[in-house]
């Protein structure tokens, strides 16, 4: 699957990593080195021609991060629908909710692999 991601999406995604928000940076520090119950995630991951904030490969599973910008946006939906056409589940949560209840986040993503928190 990577060897399919063109050039420029890695790019994109590598610039992104460099410029995480708040939000983002505060979920991976919960996500990253298997830190929650030994799941490995990959942060600002391409994923065909998107790019998904954080992706459990094993559990087919993306996180998203969004900010205002994401309240009801067609594109959000076209690319959910693509996601999940190929095999992935996608998990969307307000920026907010991460920094103000990030662990009923973090039990969400625990619940949705079938994990216990």
């Amino acid at each position: 699957m990577r060897n399919d991601v063109p050039v420029s999406s890695k790019r994109r995604a590598r610039a992104m990593r460099a410029e995480p928000t708040g939000a983002e940076r505060r979920l991976w520090y919960a996500l990253r080195d298997r830190r929650m119950q030994a799941l490995k995630f990959r942060r600002q991951a391409p994923v065909g021609p998107y790019i998904a904030d954080f992706l459990c490969v094993a559990h087919r599973l993306i996180v998203e991060a969004d900010g205002e910008q994401h309240a009801e946006n067609l594109r959000d939906v076209v690319r959910d629908e693509w996601l999940e056409q190929h095999g992935y589940s996608v998990l969307r949560f307000s920026n907010r909710d991460i920094l103000t209840a990030q662990e009923s986040v973090l039990a969400t993503i625990a619940a949705r692999c079938g994990l216990p928190w």
